[in-house]
């Protein structure tokens, strides 16, 4: 099943490309993160980096790589985004009307879990993120970020678990590996492993795993390759003790706010 899913879903930009034999094609190379480089998140849109910052997230729709830093690409994968004025693809309404369950995340209203219940859907959602992808890798972004690989745990009444959340990213980690970029696993310490070695990731995004003291069980499965957001002061000490300098770690405000708004806030470790 899961061989089928990845096969549809890199036919999907294959397509009108039959003259190329398969003996010709190269698989791109893909290059990681650069270990405990200076790292920013910005995914409230962006703006100037910070002195030393070597590594940044940006949105997928709204953000640019930059020239010279390695630049990761944001996606939401596994849930829509909320609504906004830029009437975006991955907006509830952008999405295949068949895979957009009624089911809203609490924490962040506006975004709907995706039902990855049959194959069907999941080739159905694979094949609408591999536009975003593609996107990513036409901006000239190094890697692209996954986001709401938990969000099985917050759906439960949508019939889909682990094994449907891992086939489903596989699929994903293929498509934008065929098109030269890492691919990094966001949360979800409890699957990392099993991320890893079936799905693929190249990498993780860490959110608050000081917080939640998570940050060796990342390390246990990725080694130097994570990169780690922390939003209270107290988890970003314990980050900073546990990952700093090996990984790259960041103080960030919770809604990830551009520099000229108040509540702006961004440290990196001493």
């Amino acid at each position: 099943m899961l061989a089928a899913l990845v096969l549809l879903v890199s036919s999907c930009s294959a397509e009108g490309d039959a003259s190329t034999s398969s003996a010709s094609v190269v698989e791109p190379t893909v290059e990681r993160p650069p270990a405990g480089a200076g790292f920013d998140y910005q995914l409230g849109g962006d703006a100037p980096l910070p002195d030393g910052v070597a590594v940044v997230v940006r949105d997928w729709f709204a953000g640019s790589a930059v020239p010279g830093v390695y630049s990761i690409c944001y996606v939401n994968a596994f849930q829509t985004q909320p609504p906004d004025d830029a009437d975006r693809p991955d907006e509830r309404e952008g999405w295949p009307a068949e895979v957009v369950s009624d089911a809203e995340d609490a924490a962040w209203p506006g975004e709907f879990a995706i039902d990855l219940s049959s194959a069907e859907r999941r080739a159905a959602a694979a094949a609408h993120v591999v536009t975003m992808i593609d996107e990513c890798a036409a901006k000239g972004f190094q890697a692209v970020e996954f986001d709401n690989l938990d969000s099985y745990t917050r759906f439960p009444e949508l019939g889909f678990d682990v094994p449907e959340a891992i086939e489903y990213a596989a699929a994903l980690v293929a498509h934008a590996h065929s098109r030269g970029l890492a691919a990094g696993q966001k949360n979800a310490v409890e699957i990392a492993a099993q991320a890893r070695s079936s799905a693929g990731f190249d990498f993780v995004v860490a959110e608050e795993c000081g917080a939640y003291d998570e940050c060796d069980g990342y390390v246990a499965v990725y080694g130097d390759a994570v990169l780690a957001i922390e939003y209270t002061e107290e988890g970003f000490a314990a980050a900073c003790a546990t990952l700093h300098p090996r990984s790259s770690v960041i103080f960030r405000d919770v809604n990830l706010v551009l520099p000229d708004d108040p509540a702006y806030r961004r440290r990196v470790c001493p």
